[in-house]
C-alpha cells in the first residue's frame, strides 16, 4: 500500500530566476483542463493508494483560485481513500494568500502550510525575483494564523548574491519572533536551466563555500537556540511538528506523484510524468502513457539512496549499514558519531554531509 501522495501544480504568477522546478504561467483554459487531468490521473492510480500524507507543491499551488482548489481537493477526496490521512501540506507564496483562500483550505482538510518567505529583506527578495515584499509575507503569515492554521513552515534561503551575515542573522531573528512551527533553511544552489545558473556561468555570481558554511552554522545556532530541533540538515521543527511527508521520502518509502514532472516510486519501479503540462493533459485525456522516464531501482541503488537521505536526518543510519573501517575513520576525524547503534553526523559532519555520504556509499 502506498501511503504518500505528491501533487505538482506547475503554475506560477512569476518564474523566479533561481528555481529549477518545472513551472509555467497558467491560463484559464489550460488550468481547467489540467485540473480535469489530475483527477483522471487519480482515478487511474487509486488502486493501492491510501495516503497518510498529501503534499501540494509546485510551482505555486495557491496560484489556483479558491474555487479551483475546492474543485481539486474535493475531487481527490471522491476518488481516493483519505481515511488514514494524517498530514495535508500545501505550499503557498505570500503573494497568493488571502483570508478566503486560507479559510477554505483549512476547511478542506489542509493542516500544514509551507510558505516561501526566503528573506525578510526587500532588497534580497528583489534579487531573488520574488513577487512579494517582506511586509506582505508578514501579513500573509498573520492571515494564516487568524484563519486557524496551527502548523506553519517558513522557507528561508541563504547564500543569496550580495547577502551579508548581518542580513541573514536578521532574517533568522525575525522568523523566530513569529513563532512558526517549522523552519526550512536552504542554501541557494545554481541549477542548470535557470537564469541564476547563466549568471553563475558568466562569473556574475560566485559561490562562496566558506560564507555558506558560516550562514549554515548561524542557522543551526539561532534556530536550535530558539527551541527548534534540527531533525534534518535543512529542516528544523518544534517537537512533534516534523514534516511527515518529507520524512517518508528520507526513509525511502514508496510514494505516488500526480501532475507534470512528478515522480512516483512503487515496488522498486520509479517513474516520472512528462514535464510538459499540455502534453501531460493530452496523454491523460487519451489514456496514453504519461511517463517520460521509468527505471527499475535495484537493491544496491535503493540502499545507497536510503543511506544518503537518512544520514541527513538526526537519526542517521544503522551502524551495520556502514563499512566498519570507513565509519571508524570518519568517527576518528570527528565527522560522525555512533549513538545507540546508529551512525549520525556531527556538527562538523553536517558541514560536508554530501562528502561524508559519498565515503559511506
Amino acid at each position: 500500500m502506498v501511503r504518500h501522495l505528491y501533487v505538482h501544480i506547475p503554475f506560477c504568477p512569476k518564474v523566479c530566476p533561481y528555481c529549477s522546478f518545472y513551472k509555467e504561467a497558467g491560463g484559464r483554459n489550460k488550468t481547467g483542463a489540467f485540473l480535469d487531468a489530475l483527477l483522471a490521473e487519480a482515478e487511474m492510480s487509486a488502486d493501492g493508494l491510501r495516503p497518510e500524507t498529501v503534499f501540494f507543491g509546485g510551482g505555486t499551488p495557491t496560484a489556483l483560485s479558491t474555487a479551483q482548489l475546492e474543485f481539486l481537493i474535493n475531487g481527490l477526496r471522491e476518488r481516493l481513500d483519505f481515511s488514514a490521512l494524517r498530514e495535508f501540506t500545501i505550499e503557498m507564496n505570500p503573494a497568493t494568500v488571502s483570508r478566503e483562500k486560507a479559510s477554505a483550505l483549512l476547511a478542506l482538510g489542509v493542516n500544514r502550510v509551507s510558505m516561501g518567505v526566503q528573506s525578510w529583506d526587500d532588497r534580497l527578495l528583489k534579487t531573488l525575483g520574488r513577487v512579494h515584499s517582506a511586509a506582505q509575507a508578514r501579513r500573509s503569515y498573520e492571515i494564516l494564523r487568524e484563519a486557524g492554521a496551527e502548523n506553519i513552515n517558513l522557507d528561508l534561503m541563504f547564500g543569496i548574491p550580495g547577502q551579508t551575515a548581518a542580513e541573514w542573522g536578521e532574517t533568522l531573528g525575525k522568523t523566530l519572533e513569529l513563532e512558526p512551527d517549522h523552519i526550512s533553511a536552504y542554501c541557494l544552489t545554481y541549477e542548470e536551466d535557470t537564469g541564476y545558473f547563466e549568471k553563475f556561468a558568466r562569473g556574475e555570481y560566485v559561490s562562496d563555500e566558506r560564507s555558506d558554511a558560516e550562514f549554515f552554522e548561524a542557522a543551526m545556532d539561532s534556530l536550535t537556540g530558539g527551541g527548534f530541533g534540527q531533525y534534518e540538515i535543512s529542516n528544523y521543527a518544534r517537537p512533534g511538528r516534523e514534516c511527515l511527508h518529507n520524512l517518508a521520502y528520507w526513509e525511502g518509502a514508496d510514494y505516488e506523484g500526480f501532475g507534470p514532472s512528478a515522480f512516483s516510486t512503487r515496488s522498486g519501479r520509479r517513474r516520472r510524468n512528462i514535464a510538459d503540462t499540455s502534453e501531460y493533459i493530452r496523454r491523460v485525456e487519451n489514456r496514453l502513457d504519461r511517463h517520460d522516464f521509468e527505471e527499475l531501482v535495484p537493491g544496491d541503488l535503493r540502499r545507497s539512496e536510503r543511506i544518503a537521505f537518512a544520514l541527513r536526518t538526526k537519526h542517521g543510519i544503522p551502524v551495520g549499514d556502514a563499512d566498519p573501517k570507513i565509519a571508524g575513520d570518519l568517527e576518528a576525524n570527528g565527522f560522525v558519531e555512533a549513538v545507540s547503534g546508529r551512525l549520525r553526523l556531527t556538527r562538523k559532519g553536517k558541514l560536508v554531509a554530501d562528502a561524508v555520504a559519498a565515503e559511506l556509499l
